[in-house]
């Protein structure tokens, strides 16, 4: 019965669906046929008795406890933020803030996300870079990442001292070879640390920021912040001192640069403009000055005018 309704329901959506898109019959018995196959999977799952969290794997172990547990939803998220913040955004930054608290807010709540130094690095770099130009000054750009952190359930200041606390570390005669050694797991500094958990959970989940952290130690240890000489960088890093993946830290890196290029593009039109502004009101000022200046001849020759005109009077 569910199966036929399910077909029956397929089949009237197609119908509904021809006024905006022509359908073939082949395309319309492989939905069937698809429908058909869906039903008869829901009935082999009903039958393996398969619970939630309960399956024989590693995974279901380690997470199987937060089957059913409530998940904060973006938009409470966002409502926590914009409470928070207390006012509204400017105008021109709201599209990218809306951006930011939901992209951080998906990272961390994921049970697999575990904070560590180089991701509080990242983030810190990636809003200092997206909002030190914004209009309201420092102290709004302050707030801003102050009612971020709150929204996610963390703490700015904790985070920027993390971030401070690994680029202290790095600048501090560190070079590519003291990285690249302390991503392998050597040593006992904190980056080491992180490389070797990394390295010993299958389940470690990597991040944006995460991938920024590490765009950052390169620009410190004197690597030229140029995506193509850092794409490579990035892939050894992450394939051959992590042993993971590298796709995605390098889309991330590029994305970094292209947004970088951006901003950097943007804030010299927006000094360009501000000089022009600046030149402009110079010209004004000083075309007042000059009709002030030329009133005022004016006004002295007319008094002398007056002046010698009242002289010609008593002389008369």
């Amino acid at each position: 019965m569910m199966m036929k309704s399910s077909a029956l329901m397929l089949l009237a959506l197609a119908s509904s669906s021809n006024a905006f898109a022509p359908q073939s019959n082949a395309a319309t018995s492989t939905a069937l046929r698809s429908s058909l196959l869906a039903g008869d999977m829901e009935k082999e799952i009903r039958s393996t008795n398969y619970q939630p969290g309960k399956a024989d794997t590693e995974f279901a172990r380690r997470y199987g406890h937060l089957v059913g547990a409530k998940v904060r939803t973006v938009g409470e998220a966002f409502a926590q933020f914009t409470e928070e913040l207390g006012y509204t955004v400017n105008p021109l930054y709201k599209n990218m803030v809306t951006d930011l608290v939901g992209t951080t807010h998906l990272i961390t709540v994921n049970a697999r996300f575990q904070r560590d130094p180089l991701w509080c690095l990242g983030i810190v770099t990636a809003l200092d870079l997206l909002l030190k130009n914004y209009p309201e000054g420092v102290e709004m750009q302050e707030n801003i990442m102050k009612a971020l952190f709150s929204s996610v359930g963390m703490d700015v200041q904790e985070v920027r001292a993390e971030a401070a606390r690994i680029e202290a570390w790095a600048k501090d005669g560190k070079t590519r070879a003291d990285i690249e050694a302390a991503l392998k797991g050597e040593g006992d500094s904190e980056l080491s640390q992180i490389a070797q958990k990394a390295k010993g959970d299958e389940f470690w989940m990597y991040s944006r920021y995460f991938g920024i952290g590490m765009v950052k130690l390169m620009d410190i240890v004197g690597i030229d912040m140029d995506k193509d000489e850092v794409y490579p960088i990035m892939e050894d890093w992450m394939t051959n001192k992590l042993g993971k993946s590298h796709l995605t830290a390098c889309g991330d890196s590029d994305l970094f640069f292209r947004v970088k290029d951006k901003l950097e593009m943007m804030e010299t039109m927006m000094k360009e403009i501000e000089i022009r502004e600046k030149k402009r009101m110079a010209e004004r000022l000083e075309e007042k000055a000059e009709a002030a200046l030329r009133a005022a001849e004016r006004e002295a020759e007319w008094q002398k005018e007056v002046e010698s005109a009242e002289k010609d009077k008593v002389d008369a």
